[in-house]
């Protein structure tokens, strides 16, 4: 989680989609990267190739011993499990997010700004880490700040920039503690990201650390 990180072009670096394919991200950071995925058919396709090579290594591996109850405790858990499928209401109100994010329910919104509301993505938690909707109306910003821990920002609707890249549907942006920044939302519709978020944003300059006890996300 303290490595340096870098974005590029709106793709997740090679080093956190390894990850994922290696299933060794959080689960917050590994919700926004599905989603990620869901929007770039290429990427996906890559991970999935990783995927592929990973479980080939796994086939060549000497196996290891399982307990001797195993057999037991999964025919039993299948026992269980077994029964009538009854159709599923769906978690959550937003059927235009991709699929990953359709497997959850969310919180109501809240107003954190003129222009600006959020609301949780209840996916597992990793400490202080979690999973947000954050959308931005269009011509707004966040305020200038910096991060606690790593921020992962994936765009699902509209689009925003920063002082050095745009950001359009699909695209993920990487941030940790080292990237300070103020997107802006520069597309003529809200923007709307899905957010793996590490403890609170932290706000620059003396203005917002006046504001700070007030902007929780």
């Amino acid at each position: 989680m303290n490595a340096r990180l870098h974005s590029s072009g709106g793709n997740p670096s090679e080093e956190r989609l390894l990850a994922y394919a290696a299933g060794n991200l959080s689960p917050p950071e590994a919700v926004v990267v599905a989603a990620h995925l869901a929007l770039r058919p290429v990427n996906d396709a890559w991970v999935r190739q990783l995927q592929t090579v990973g479980g080939e290594f796994l086939d060549e591996a000497a196996p290891a011993p399982m307990a001797e109850d195993a057999l037991t405790r999964a025919m039993a858990r299948i026992e269980t499990d077994a029964g009538e499928v009854k159709p599923q209401p769906p978690l959550n109100d937003m059927p235009e997010l991709p699929e990953p994010l359709r497997r959850y329910a969310l919180g109501p919104w809240r107003w954190i700004g003129p222009g600006m509301r959020v609301r949780d993505v209840h996916a597992p938690r990793d400490g202080d880490c979690r999973v947000i909707l954050l959308e931005i109306g269009p011509g707004r910003e966040t305020p200038r700040h910096t991060h606690g821990g790593v921020e992962l920002t994936c765009v699902l609707s509209g689009a925003y920039a920063t002082e050095t890249e745009r950001f359009d549907v699909g695209d993920l942006e990487e941030a940790d503690p080292d990237v300070l920044h103020q997107p802006r939302v520069v597309s003529d519709e809200a923007c709307l990201c899905v957010v793996a978020l590490d403890g609170q944003i932290e706000l620059d300059g003396w203005l917002g650390r006046l504001m700070q006890p007030f902007v929780k996300l």
